[in-house]
């Protein structure tokens, strides 16, 4: 017994030592976890100043398109050129075309930073009703139900709030030759959740 009080008494001094030798080589004796800093921020999705380059390049109609911004559908604002004494049927599809290049066209520099994207590619056209569709029906070069649902929520949220549509929420699509038409509508559930909601939408029958 007096052995081992003896092995505990020398070793409380050579403990001590050790922690002072680490104190003097600036380790703390310690075993506090080290604070690295604050997580990484995530996309604002909202621009921090005006984006000097995109509004610089704002020629025409004011309009907005849908983009995405983390796993939900944003308003930027943009415009189109519509040539000035368009009929109206004329001036609803050149309206519509000019929805559809901005969505194509990639975000500014301003925009990629504070998260935006777009899910719409280059290459597609527009165009309006064909014989025995409903005067306000839009057709796409590509078929809508080809399109992921990202695209197709930023097509349908874009075109239902534009002059492209009837203003009711919206809008009639269809793809080229004699595709089906349908009439899709941008919900609140879209806007927030466009990857895995799909706009509801319901098959057109009547005819222009």
């Amino acid at each position: 017994m007096r052995r081992a009080t003896v092995r505990r008494l020398l070793a409380v001094p050579v403990l001590a030592g050790l922690a002072g030798l680490l104190a003097g080589c600036g380790i703390r004796a310690t075993e506090v976890p080290t604070d690295f800093g604050p997580a990484p921020s995530r996309a604002r999705c909202s621009l921090t100043e005006p984006d000097v380059t995109s509004q610089s390049a704002r020629v025409g109609v004011p309009v907005q398109v849908f983009l995405l911004c983390g796993s939900s559908l944003v308003t930027v604002d943009r415009s189109v050129r519509v040539p000035d004494g368009a009929a109206d049927f004329e001036r609803r599809v050149l309206v519509a075309q000019g929805l559809l290049d901005q969505l194509a066209e990639s975000p500014s520099a301003g925009e990629k930073e504070a998260g935006y994207t777009t899910d719409v590619r280059g290459g597609m056209t527009v165009g309006g009703p064909r014989a025995n569709d409903p005067d306000d029906a839009l057709r796409l070069s590509t078929r809508p139900g080809s399109l992921t649902s990202y695209a197709l929520a930023q097509l349908v949220c874009t075109f239902s709030d534009s002059a492209a549509a009837e203003g009711d929420g919206s809008v009639i699509l269809g793809g080229p030759g004699s595709d089906p038409l349908r009439r899709y509508e941008c919900t609140d559930e879209v806007r927030s959740r466009p990857g895995s909601t799909e706009p509801p939408s319901s098959a057109v029958t009547d005819s222009g």
